[in-house]
């Protein structure tokens, strides 16, 4: 008997403590989307999944692809030279030398008096006359 007043008296306290380490909390919402206050570190992620499952096709890219595929390689290569030939004419500015460059649209003279950058640049298909001045360069 001694035994059992024992053993349901140390049940009793184990149930007691036991009842006294279980207690509620509120259940608080944290929302996950950043735009609606979650952590901002989700929105890569979000925006992913988004992309990954969008379906819409958009006409513009197949426009952008189709008018990069007409132009041909060496229209591609004149391009780029005509650019870095410009590039040059400008660059040389700073050893004193002025020139000019024709290409089939432009006719560009670049022209350096003592500091003041003078660069006129002519529409060969309108024969409109555009000027640009830059004052207080250093020769």
């Amino acid at each position: 008997m001694n035994n059992n007043k024992t053993c349901s008296l140390a049940s009793l306290v184990l149930l007691a403590a036991l009842a006294s380490q279980a207690s509620a909390t509120e259940l608080v919402y944290t929302p996950v989307n950043p735009a609606f206050g979650g952590n901002p570190l989700n929105g890569t992620w979000l925006l992913n999944n988004a992309q990954a499952q969008n379906d819409h096709e958009d006409p513009a890219i197949k426009d952008r692809a189709s008018a990069f595929a007409s132009t041909s390689a060496l229209e591609r290569f004149t391009s780029q030279l005509e650019s870095r030939l410009l590039s040059q004419l400008l660059t040389n500015i700073n050893n004193g030398n002025t020139g000019s460059l024709q290409t089939d649209a432009f006719i560009i003279n670049v022209i350096d008096d003592s500091g003041a950058l003078s660069i006129q640049v002519t529409d060969r298909v309108t024969g409109e006359i555009s000027e640009i001045q830059v004052n207080g360069l250093n020769p």
